[in-house]
């Protein structure tokens, strides 16, 4: 072993004059290192600055790093070979080196921002020619190949599912495996032929058919879905399904002319049994026969089928309360009741009774009971009387042994939830199966695993199931897998391979799987088991040939495939051709795009637009490169900004390669990145913006150093106030109040100036909020905000002020008799404004006032002595500059929140008090809405909803109302008669709840959700918004992108939360509450059948509808109710 030695770091040092570079720092400090040294106002910003913000100036420190996917002679190869010394062998040299050819410095994560490093930008994939091929054909999307859909010659046909349709799938495998039956089939004859190739038999011919002779994979028997009028959403009994099904095929087999075919279902699955009983006083026997076609078996856990048939048959003895009434006795007799095999046919099913009925829930349930069964079973024993049955004499014979030849399993938990598959032997193949609707998979061992007995009841750990996809795989895992055969397959066909030598073993298409014939199989989800009665070899029967008119259908459809496939090669020929030449160039051009650091001639482009050609654009531009009406246009836009023009913010998403690289992109790829920039279009305004945030922070420190020198005050000198507050956050390095390219508010801004100045602009009375500064520090902030006026140290505080906070008590006591003489006039607005009706306003006069004066006016009223008396009522800002209104008194949302309805005496009498203006007169008659005289300027009223940046927005619970501008039953805030309400009304309206929350025009849908869970206890998936008739689902959405209004009401439904479940899971049971039947095959044509069924199905009944929801609101009442319990609405 060889050690490696480290290398000597002292080597590699920095080159002299070389300077230190720190990456991320050195970076920043190139791109912006001239700020305040170079330039110190925007005028100073050259051409060179603003490159550098981008990192494309020489000052900037980004390596220029070596192309890694052109192809340069390694060093190793450019160095003289070593010499051997006296006495050394070639084979005695270790040569141990590094890998000196590769750049350790570049690495994906260092170079992600390097404009100068193009090496990560998706060029592997087209190094790899097959994944380059891979790459280039999905972009081209040819489609889903029909050659995968090919069908396997050592594997059989599968069917669609077509939605639930797996119980029909699963039978119709089992049946077709019957050479007997499909030859019965087969033979049946139309006795309408207009309407035959419409009726369920042909549409069996077809599926039979394509069984037996497609040319794919999967057969689509959706016609005969539809012929039976099967509905392919519902779930239904396999066994009842076989049932119904072989009932039909009999009425219409005995429909044809030839005699054996008119007895196939008789001949093939039906056999006899007695019913008897046994009179203990007189041994009178009274016994009836009755045909079965499958023998319906009760088992327990791990029981044998021999065992359970023989408990069948077991007799009964009737004693007791439950005597027999003997007709020869004509009295109640003790008797023996048994029940007799007399005959078999030569398919026996047997139906195992896995859904039980669980008194306990009042519904039905799965048994998971394990069942074991043998491969070959001996019915001698079971045949005959007891008697017969018990004798030592009794001999095996080959008529009673029966092969196992089909498993019907029901997968899943739940007896109303489930899939259906099919285990199947196929004499064609000579293998078993597992059929999983459209995956067939070989079978290597039969059974549930780790369930398989051997004759004694012992474990054998080789008889387990074991099909080639696994069973916890997914579906479509399985038909991937089958594709990818069908792949291997047709890469096989087509190569030009020689034929194997003399000798050489071949693998047979049909493989013998020979089991023991005495193992046992265990399963828990048999659900039907399929015995056929052992035939001799002799007696094999051939596939049969399937009726001209429907073997003319399947080979249609073969025809339609092979076209299909055919077309599928040409195209996918064309773009393997094109393939080759595209990938030539685009490894030509992006080997030879690298810029050097001496390169003047470039082109700048965003790392996703290149991404981007090189995994898409290059490959569309040459699929459509015989019909070039347009380029294949790529966007650089994110790295622009909204001038279109190359951001700085945007410098890590930028790359630069050559000119002449790009021009062999637009000549040879067909490929124009938009908008065309030169390097110089850099974004002057934008570098400027940075440029001044920049230079504030370098200058703010020294303000502030220079503030501190000369802040001091003397007592004998001039000083001045200023707030308190502001000067703690100036003085911070990152100024709460600083606003970017606004720099700095001023002393005297509106948030600041109360601290000094008082409302009658004289020095406020409270210090604590003010502090000195000397008159240099002074004249030092005036010369950071010139139009800030500083307020006099030797000012005196406001004599108003003063004044007020020394009022005595002759002053109070006028205060309130002046504000009892305004509220005793005004009385009736006092007491009743903001209570929210308006019939007592119906029929008069009124006007509308700002709530915001209403609310300071009442305030005032109360506390005369602390509040201030409001001053105008403003009304000029719900005016536009035309002169109209730009609120519609019709809309409750405009006026909520904003203003209030009063009488326009009380409107008289506020005009007497307080200058007011302009009067905006309205007026509402009984059931109609407000006229007013001053019209609404529709244009001004929409851009006054939608020109806000915050507003708060009501969330109601309980009802949908009305939308926003619809003139419903809401009404404005104004007065409230206090007359009482009916019960019903006052529970209805109780149960709504209103909330507001602030919204931006930001604000998601998701961000309302949650906001109003932490408001209402309400979990988001339970809540359902809708503002107006439109339901916000779309938990993504922006208000501004749902165009909601300042002030606008979104109404909220609180759904119960639903539990989902899957096939396999039983749903949760819900005391008290019987789960509901479906209705079996009731409406098709199994269900019309007129031959009796083991389960008739029930008639289709429509229940009459117990509730009605509200249009307006949808509020669910009774049935009976002719208005709506919530909103009133006419229902």
């Amino acid at each position: 072993m060889v050690k490696r030695k480290r290398e000597d770091a002292s080597s590699k040092g920095l080159a002299a004059g070389e300077p230190l570079k720190r990456t991320a720092h050195a970076i920043i400090a190139s791109s912006w290192g001239w700020v305040g040294s170079e330039a110190s106002e925007t005028a100073q910003i050259t051409e060179e600055h603003l490159s550098a913000t981008c990192g494309l100036s020489k000052r900037n420190t980004h390596p220029f790093c070596r192309n890694k996917f052109t192809k340069y002679p390694s060093k190793r190869e450019q160095k003289k070979p070593r010499v051997p010394v006296n006495g050394e062998i070639d084979e005695d040299i270790i040569v141990i080196s590094s890998d000196e050819e590769e750049d350790p410095t570049c690495v994906k994560r260092h170079c992600k921002n390097n404009p100068n490093c193009l090496n990560y930008l998706g060029q592997k994939k087209w190094e790899d020619e097959e994944d380059a091929r891979e790459m280039f054909m999905g972009v081209a999307n040819l489609g889903d190949n029909p050659a995968e859909d090919a069908r396997d010659p050592d594997l059989p046909v599968g069917l669609k599912n077509l939605g639930a349709t797996c119980y029909a799938n699963a039978s119709l495998q089992v049946w077709f495996r019957d050479i007997t039956f499909r030859s019965g089939v087969y033979n049946c004859q139309p006795a309408d032929a207009d309407k035959f190739k419409d009726s369920p038999i042909f549409q069996l011919q077809v599926t039979f058919a394509a069984l037996q002779e497609s040319t794919q994979s999967v057969f689509n028997p959706t016609k005969l879905v539809e012929s039976l009028e099967l509905r392919t959403t519902e779930q239904q009994d396999a066994q009842e399904f076989s049932k119904l099904f072989m009932s039909h095929l009999d009425a219409e087999f005995k429909k044809q002319s030839n005699p054996a075919l008119q007895s196939l279902i008789t001949d093939q699955f039906q056999g006899k049994q007695v019913y008897g009983t046994i009179c203990s006083q007189c041994r009178s026997v009274s016994a009836r026969d009755t045909d079965f076609l499958e023998i319906e078996i009760n088992f327990k856990n791990n029981a044998h089928l021999e065992d359970s048939i023989a408990d069948l048959l077991q007799e009964e003895s009737l004693s007791g309360d439950n005597q027999y009434r003997c007709s020869t006795c004509n009295s109640l007799q003790d008797a023996t009741r048994y029940t007799e095999l007399a005959s078999l046919p030569p398919v026996l099913h047997f139906s195992l009774l896995r859904f039980v009925y669980d008194l306990a829930s009042d519904e039905r349930r799965k048994s998971k009971h394990a069942i074991t069964f043998p491969l070959t079973l001996d019915m001698t024993r079971f045949l005959g009387n007891a008697v017969d049955r018990k004798s030592p004499s009794t001999q095996k014979t080959e008529d009673n042994l029966y092969e196992l030849r089909g498993v019907l399993l029901h997968k899943g938990k739940s007896a109303y939830h489930g899939h259906y598959e099919a285990q199947v032997f196929d004499a064609a193949n000579g293998s078993w199966f597992q059929f999983n609707d459209e995956i067939v998979t070989k079978i290597k061992k039969l059974g549930d695993k780790g369930l398989a007995l051997n004759e004694n009841g012992a474990k054998k750990e080789h008889e387990v199931i074991d099909v080639e996809a696994e069973e916890n795989g997914s579906v479509s895992d399985a038909r991937n897998k089958q594709r990818e055969n069908a792949r291997k397959r047709r890469r096989v066909d087509d190569s030009d391979d020689e034929t194997p030598p003399a000798g050489s073993s071949k693998k047979s298409p049909v493989q013998q799987m020979v089991p023991d014939p005495q193992s046992r199989i265990s399963s828990k989800d048999a659900y039907m088991l399929i015995y056929a009665r052992k035939e001799p070899c002799s007696q094999r029967l051939d596939p049969p040939t399937p009726p001209p008119e429907a073997l003319a259908v399947v080979e249609t459809l073969n025809t339609a495939h092979e076209k299909a496939c055919e077309d599928y090669a040409e195209k996918e020929k064309a773009v393997t051709a094109r393939f080759a030449e595209t990938r030539r160039k685009v490894l030509d051009i992006y080997q030879s795009w690298t810029v050097n650091p001496d390169e003047k001639n470039y082109v700048v482009l965003s790392s996703n637009a290149l991404e981007s050609w090189l995994e898409k654009h290059a490959i569309k531009a040459a699929l459509a490169f015989d019909n070039p009406v347009h380029p294949q246009r790529v966007s650089i836009q994110d790295i622009l900004c909204p001038h279109n023009l190359y951001h700085h913010n945007k410098a890590p998403g930028m790359k630069r390669i050559t000119q002449e690289a790009y021009d062999k992109i637009v000549s040879e790829t067909q490929c124009v990145f938009e908008p065309a920039l030169s390097p110089n279009h850099i974004c002057r305004s934008c570098v400027e913006e940075t440029f001044l945030e920049k230079l504030y922070a370098l200058e703010h420190p020294v303000h502030i150093s220079k503030f501190d020198a000369v802040v001091q005050v003397d007592i004998d000198l001039e000083s001045y106030w200023i707030s308190k507050a502001w000067l703690k956050d100036w003085k911070l390095a990152k100024p709460k109040m600083h606003i970017c390219t606004k720099g700095d508010r001023p002393p005297d801004f509106e948030e600041y100036k109360t601290h000094v100045r008082c409302e009658h602009d004289g020095l406020c009375l409270n210090s604590t909020n003010r502090i000195r500064i000397s008159k240099a520090a002074a004249e030092f902030l005036r010369s950071l905000f010139p139009q800030w006026e500083p307020t006099s140290g030797d000012l005196e505080p406001c004599l108003i002020c003063d004044g007020l906070k020394n009022m005595g008590a002759e002053d109070r006591i006028e205060l309130r008799r002046h504000a009892d003489e305004e509220k005793g006039k005004l009385k009736h607005m006092f007491d009743n404004a903001l209570a929210g009706n308006i019939s007592l306003l119906i029929d008069i006069p009124c006007a509308l006032v700002p709530v915001d004066f209403l609310q300071a006016w009442r305030e005032w009223l109360v506390r005369p002595t602390e509040k201030t008396r409001p001053g105008r009522i403003d009304t000029e800002v719900f005016f536009c500059d035309h002169g109209l209104l730009t609120v519609d008194p019709n809309c409750p949302n405009d006026l909520d929140g904003h203003l209030v309805v009063i009488q326009r005496s009380d409107w008289n009498e506020l005009q007497t008090f307080y200058p007011a203006g302009p009067m905006i007169a309205v007026e509402k008659s009984d059931n109609s809405h407000y006229v007013h005289d001053i019209p609404v300027c529709a244009d001004c009223r929409q851009q006054r909803k939608t020109d806000w940046t915050s507003t708060e927005i009501t969330i109601r619970k309980g009802k949908r109302g009305s939308s926003p501008g619809d003139t419903g039953s809401s009404a404005p805030i104004t007065y409230t008669n206090g007359a009482r309400q009916s019960k019903r009304l006052r529970q209805a309206r109780e149960a709504v709840v209103s909330v507001q929350i602030t919204v931006t025009k930001s604000t998601t849908v998701k961000d309302m959700k949650v906001q109003l869970q932490k408001d209402l206890d309400i979990p988001t998936i339970c809540q359902r918004l809708f503002y107006g008739k439109q339901e916000l689902d779309d938990n993504a959405a922006t208000v501004e992108s749902l165009q909601i209004l300042a002030h606008s009401v979104i109404d909220l439904r609180e759904e119960n939360e639903v539990h989902e479940i899957s096939d396999s899971e039983e749903p949760p049971k819900k005391k008290g509450k019987r789960r509901e039947e479906g209705g079996g095959f009731g409406g098709t044509v199994l269900g019309r059948s007129e031959h009796r069924s083991s389960s008739p199905p029930k008639a289709a009944t429509v229940a009459p509808p117990t509730e009605k929801a509200c249009g307006a609101c949808t509020f669910v009442n009774p049935v009976d109710e002719l208005t709506c319990n919530v909103c009133q609405e006419v229902l």
